[in-house]
């Protein structure tokens, strides 16, 4: 302020001393609620939008998912073998948006992790203070030869819900009676590790019943996988002679494929299929390599005890993207770190320190209707990565009941997972 020749140095200073006592007498402007955004809408990226605004109701939550409608992976199998509708996968995010959430139905295509902004498909921009990712996973469509978006129309990966469901189950249904249905199933880490095996045995179930002289092929990379024992007693038991597995060391890894001709070739043999699907190496949804959460495997570092990454500042990574040690990449584990992390979030905010998660997760198989075993697990941070703390099987002798009580279990616990996340 200067001294005009007709203010005196007393009548500056008043006035000064009566502005300031104004200021202090208007009301501090309220602080602005820290803005934490979701770029994902499966079970973690939900689970996680869900969990932070009932933490705190102040938090400016938004969630980033392009698709209007969810599908779930989990059951999918049974949508393959005809015994449940793809509509009885699907749900909405009205609820998450009854929660006080932002839904914002548009892809993440851009985030700037220095201007903590993200820029969406329709050219809008918004701002975070912490930015959490939940993108899933994106077939490598690079780690296959013959294999590529087109390859995938002609034989289905079938490895995210939805219109891959649909095609393979169309291919089976128009197989004639006698044909070869070969899975090719890939190296860990890939989602869901069990699941090729569930949907080897719900696709004979289905052939069984009506294309009897039909025959499974499995094709895979590793040599042992989740609950072998479970699953190769319910083949002896239920299709005997209908599936044959050959694994890496027999030569069962896929080197390359032919969707002109349905031939697939591995490391020692050719196998022309009538169906063929074609499980291919996976990473993080894209999104986490655009962001730099995604390392040279491409998948995301985390610290285990607040799913930060290691990579970039002031984002979180959560669900099949992370890099999570010992926890399988689930939609249970998905969901739990979801909530984790939000805790996580809500005390950094505080100023607290973060309290050492304690994981559950639980992964259910259907091999037959009323025929169903699990695995369940409790996880903890230990050197710097998850471990199992406590891990519990279904017994590989239990009776035909307890497999019945199982399949009870597992339809209790999609509903359980599903209503946590949206509804």
């Amino acid at each position: 302020m200067a001294v005009t020749r007709h203010q005196t140095r007393r009548d500056v200073i008043r006035g000064a001393a009566a502005v300031a006592a104004a200021a202090l007498a208007r009301p501090a402007l309220a602080q602005a609620a820290p803005r934490i955004a979701v770029i994902g809408g499966g079970f973690g990226g939900a689970a996680c939008a869900r969990a932070l605004r009932r933490l705190d109701t102040k938090l400016q939550v938004t969630l980033i998912e392009p698709n209007r409608t969810f599908t779930a992976c989990p059951f999918s199998n049974e949508v393959i073998a005809g015994l449940r509708e793809l509509a009885a996968q699907q749900f909405t995010y009205d609820k998450v948006a009854a929660d006080g959430i932002t839904v914002a139905a548009q892809a993440a295509t851009k985030v700037d992790a220095q201007a903590r902004s993200i820029a969406l498909a329709d050219g809008t921009t918004l701002s975070y203070d912490r930015l959490v990712l939940a993108p899933g996973i994106d077939m490598r469509f690079d780690a296959l030869s013959g294999y590529d978006e087109a390859a995938a129309e002609k034989m289905p990966h079938a490895w995210k819900a939805g219109e891959q469901t649909m095609l393979l189950r169309r291919q089976l249904e128009a197989m004639d009676d006698g044909g070869l249905v070969v899975i090719a199933v890939p190296a860990a880490p890939l989602r869901c590790p069990p699941a090729p095996y569930e949907r080897a045995s719900l696709i004979a179930y289905y052939l069984k019943a009506n294309k009897p002289k039909s025959k499974i092929l499995v094709l895979d990379a590793k040599d042992n996988y989740s609950q072998q024992k479970l699953f190769e007693k319910a083949w002896t038991e239920l299709y005997p002679g209908m599936i044959e597995r050959i694994a890496l060391s027999q030569g069962g890894r896929v080197t390359s494929v032919d969707p002109a001709t349905n031939e697939i070739v591995t490391d020692f043999g050719n196998y022309t299929a009538a169906v063929a699907n074609v499980i291919p190496p996976q990473r993080a949804g894209r999104i986490a390599a655009i962001a730099g959460a995604a390392d040279h495997t491409g998948w995301c570092p985390i610290d285990p005890v607040t799913f930060a990454s290691k990579l970039v500042p002031n984002i979180h990574v959560i669900g099949d993207a992370a890099i999570a040690g010992g926890i399988p990449k689930s939609a249970s584990a998905a969901a739990a770190q979801g909530r984790t992390c939000a805790a996580a979030i809500v005390n950094s905010l505080a100023g607290k320190a973060p309290e050492t998660p304690r994981l559950d997760g639980a992964c259910y198989n259907t091999v037959a209707p009323g025929y169903a075993f699990s695995l369940k697990g409790i996880y903890q941070p230990k050197e710097d990565q998850y471990a199992e703390a406590e891990v519990t099987t279904s017994p590989v002798d239990a009776p035909r009941e307890a497999r019945r009580q199982e399949a009870d279990q597992a339809f209790g616990w999609f509903k359980r997972i599903t209503g946590e996340a949206f509804g």
